[in-house]
């Protein structure tokens, strides 16, 4: 009987080890290096600009007063694509990749956090020679964004929150909240998944992951899953984003009611990634903000909607008052 049960492990245990052969060889995928993305991801308009130890892959269009746009976790400077387009008819527009995303790529210092995140966009102000400026962001970006208003009012002359991070302390008693920790963000915090997906990183993972920060994942183009995946697999760039969520930085959520900057928040009602209980939180802290929620849309309502909602960006921008939750 113990020899007969010892048979039926040893084969269970060789048909695992088989599978995990199986998959390795399937999905395993090695890095691509930044000169083989460049032709299809550094744009006309884009350039490299050093600080500190980052190559910063930038991009500048538009003329006018500068606004800095930031990308969220995952995401890339593209992100903000549609908003440019009528952005840059009237400002001069700033996207980049942060470091450990996108074309710019790890550091050799793997300062990854929204700290050091902010403090490298106050570097980069100075480099272009831009005193005051505007700044959007979104989800991490956002969260990038709100601290740069903290630390230097004086700079930041008005922010705009598009479905931004920042409250950590959440009600878990709703089904919500619950939910709003992405699953993909559970897998790179475990030791032994994030090890795994270093060298074995499916595509069907970056297209699940797009459906989940769209509403209608019919929505979701194949070039938009090849953009996440081929920057995800820049070289070093799996790596440095298990480093980047190791280093969450300060939880300044408690600050947040000291910002005075003149604010917008905009949300999509059906964010699954970060509850839209949150931007009442942020309009709650900051009180002479502007809230704008739209019911059909996620975590991503500059790229699923564009033109829709830079409308209010705009306004803001140019003062034009908006009271509306709603749209």
């Amino acid at each position: 009987m113990i020899r007969k049960l010892l048979k039926y492990i040893s084969y269970a245990l060789f048909g695992l080890f088989t599978l995990l052969i199986i998959i390795g060889i399937v999905w395993y995928r090695s890095d691509i290096e930044v000169k083989d993305l460049e032709p299809t991801y550094f744009t006309a308009q884009s350039s490299y600009v050093q600080v500190d130890d980052a190559k910063l892959h930038v991009r500048q269009r538009g003329a006018g007063p500068a606004l800095f746009l930031l990308h969220g976790s995952f995401a890339s400077l593209h992100t903000w694509n549609g908003w440019e387009n009528e952005l840059e008819k009237s400002f001069h527009t700033i996207s980049l990749d942060f470091p450990g995303h996108g074309l710019t790529g790890p550091t050799p210092s793997a300062k990854y956090s929204t700290d050091d995140y902010a403090q490298l966009i106050f570097k980069l102000a100075n480099q272009l020679k831009i005193d005051t400026f505007y700044v959007a962001g979104n989800s991490m970006g956002g969260q990038v964004a709100w601290k740069m208003a903290l630390h230097h009012p004086e700079r930041v002359k008005k922010l705009i929150l598009v479905d931004a991070a920042g409250y950590s302390k959440v009600d878990t008693t709703t089904k919500s909240a619950k939910q709003s920790r992405p699953f993909i963000f559970k897998l790179l915090q475990n030791d032994v998944t994030a090890n795994l997906l270093v060298k074995i990183t499916p595509r069907f993972l970056f297209r699940w992951n797009l459906k989940q920060v769209y509403v209608n994942p019919d929505a979701v183009r194949e070039e938009d899953v090849n953009r996440f995946y081929d920057l995800m697999m820049r070289a070093g760039n799996r790596e440095a984003t298990i480093q980047r969520l190791r280093q969450p930085g300060k939880d300044l959520q408690d600050s947040i009611r000291f910002i005075a900057t003149p604010t917008l928040i905009l949300w999509g009602k059906k964010d699954r990634w970060i509850p839209v209980a949150n931007a009442d939180r942020f309009k709650k802290d900051i009180q002479t903000a502007q809230l704008i929620v739209w019911d059909d849309l996620g975590h991503v309502p500059m790229e699923e909607q564009p033109d829709l909602t830079v409308t209010p960006v705009i306004s803001f921008l140019h003062d034009k008052p908006r009271n509306n939750r709603q749209q």
